[in-house]
């Protein structure tokens, strides 16, 4: 989705509700340990973790703080700015200081510190929780790497916590500060912008998944034997990417209800409007990938079965005619057998056998042989032996 021609817009109201004030220490507590909660062991923490903080006032940017304590000091010399603060991997203490400095309800932390979340959207009073699956398609191994965003929207600040490598929100903050009539919408306008490249993220993986499924095909039809684990791989990458997608669908369509209700900005309707039908469309053609795989599962099982008939009646077919040659060469095994044991009797060297010296010995011995070699002929020749 390409970056659009935004017409100038007024800056909406803002809620009335802002951040909770630090609490003043209290009159008995010495002046060096009630400072100390702001600037002290997160500081170092923050250099690791944040990616980028960033303070907006009327769609431009202001200052860019290094750690949190300072982003959280300027939004409070700002009041009409807005804090748009991009983490990486946070640890529990980073999450605690922003959830005590923004009111962040206890549940939404937990979520975005155990990661591994469905997508979903929760209103927390005047804060917004937005978990996001975003998914890109790594060429070389030829498969679907998801990675999880969960996003905090405020009245007056964005926090946006990552886990993995997608989205690439440096992007959207490029593309926010280039358009800044669009910024200066505030942190709603940010949010869209967010499920924008999510959503646009999805495209390549769609490009992707229809490729190796036309591979697929190709393989199933040639009869390739590792195509089977390929579908399978891919077939689950597909129910991991309709869990991204689904859910996005109902989430947007949340958000489009509440439009009148929050006073959002008719030209951002439009915007938000449209990244629902660009998530209905990916999520029915992901839908689609999933029968088609199923499609071509039952379609290459069938060619394996009749691959294996076709081997098994080929071996059957082979054991046949090699019972066929074994009975011929026993059929004529046995009618050689029986004048080599007339001529083997009568061979041997005894001086007292029957007919030994009888003048007609050896015709009767040859008619023997011939009478014995045509019956066996003759019988197995009715036998089909022969």
């Amino acid at each position: 989705m390409s970056d659009r021609r935004v017409r100038p817009v007024p800056i909406p109201k803002r809620h009335a509700w802002r951040r909770r004030p630090a609490a003043p220490a209290p009159p008995s507590a010495p002046p060096g340990p009630a400072a100390a909660p702001e600037v002290s062991a997160p500081v170092q923490k923050d250099q690791g973790s944040i990616v980028q903080a960033a303070l907006y006032h009327d769609g431009r940017r202001v200052s860019t703080p290094v750690s949190l304590a300072e982003t959280f000091r300027q939004l409070r010399e700002e009041p009409a700015g807005m804090a748009w603060i991009g983490l990486h991997r946070p640890t529990e203490s980073e999450l605690h200081s922003l959830a005590g400095e923004f009111d962040l309800h206890p549940l939404a932390v937990e979520d975005a510190l155990e990661a591994h979340q469905r997508p979903k959207l929760e209103r927390y009073g005047e804060t917004l929780f937005v978990v996001l699956r975003a998914a890109r398609y790594l060429d070389a191994p030829e498969e679907v790497d998801f990675g999880e965003l969960h996003v905090f929207v405020g009245s007056d600040f964005v926090i946006t916590v990552r886990h993995g490598a997608a989205p690439d929100l440096s992007a959207v903050r490029r593309r926010m500060e280039s358009t800044p009539e669009l910024l200066a919408l505030g942190p709603e306008a940010v949010l869209y912008a967010i499920l924008d490249a999510v959503v646009d993220g999805y495209a390549p993986v769609v490009a992707g998944v229809q490729n190796d499924i036309d591979e697929i095909e190709t393989e199933v039809f040639s009869g390739d034997p590792a195509v089977s684990r390929r579908i399978y791989e891919l077939s689950r990458e597909m129910v991991e990417f309709q869990r991204a997608t689904r859910p996005l669908v109902g989430m947007l369509h949340g958000l489009m209800a509440g439009f009148a209700k929050y006073g959002t900005d008719e030209e951002l309707q439009r915007y938000l409007r449209d990244v629902a039908d660009h998530v209905t469309h990916t999520s029915e053609r992901v839908d689609g990938f999933r029968q088609a795989l199923a499609d071509i599962l039952t379609v290459n099982a069938t060619l394996v079965t009749e691959q294996q008939n076709a081997e098994m009646r080929a071996l059957a077919e082979a054991g046949f005619e090699q019972n066929e040659e074994i009975k011929k060469i026993s059929a004529w095994a046995a009618i050689l057998f029986a004048p080599t044991l007339v001529g083997t009797i009568y061979g041997m060297n005894f001086d007292s056998m029957p007919e030994l010296h009888w003048a007609f010995g050896y015709l009767f011995a040859i008619g023997l042989m011939g009478i014995v070699c045509v019956s066996l002929y003759v019988i197995f020749k009715r036998r089909d032996w022969l």
